[in-house]
């Protein structure tokens, strides 16, 4: 039997790997819950030190970005209507209150996202698909 990321049992560490949801929130990896997934605030390391997990092979791409920038901006926009309408600050307050809420709470977001996908793709073995062809 291997583990996700196809290494021999004998070469895992013991014990059960953390769940994605904790493996995010710690920014543990997701193979032997070590505290190595992050070289930076949101720059994944090479790989885990302690148990040799390559966590470059792992596609998390530009979703976590995305889906944030879309989503946070649609709840700011729409706080941001509401505060218009109720109280008419000046425009100036309006960017005093909005652009760090945005910038703050996709960067903050971003490094949890970016981990939950990363130890995802762990778990279920996802892998870019490979169209084969069979051979009659």
């Amino acid at each position: 039997m291997t583990d996700p990321a196809g290494a021999p049992p004998e070469s895992l560490p013991a014990g059960a790997p953390p769940e994605p949801f904790a493996a995010a929130t710690g920014g543990l990896c997701p193979r032997c819950g070590a505290k190595t997934l992050f070289a930076g605030f949101i720059a994944f390391a090479p790989r885990c030190t302690n148990c040799g997990l390559d966590f470059l092979r792992f596609n998390v791409g530009d979703g976590p970005t995305v889906f944030l920038t879309m989503g946070i901006g649609t709840l700011v926009t729409v706080l941001a209507v509401v505060v218009e309408l109720v109280f008419s600050p000046p425009t100036w307050l309006h960017i005093l209150l909005w652009l760090p809420l945005t910038l703050g709470g996709v960067a903050v977001s971003l490094r949890f996202t970016k981990a939950l996908l990363l130890a995802l793709e762990y778990r279920n073995a996802a892998r870019e698909a490979r169209l084969t062809r069979e051979e009659p």
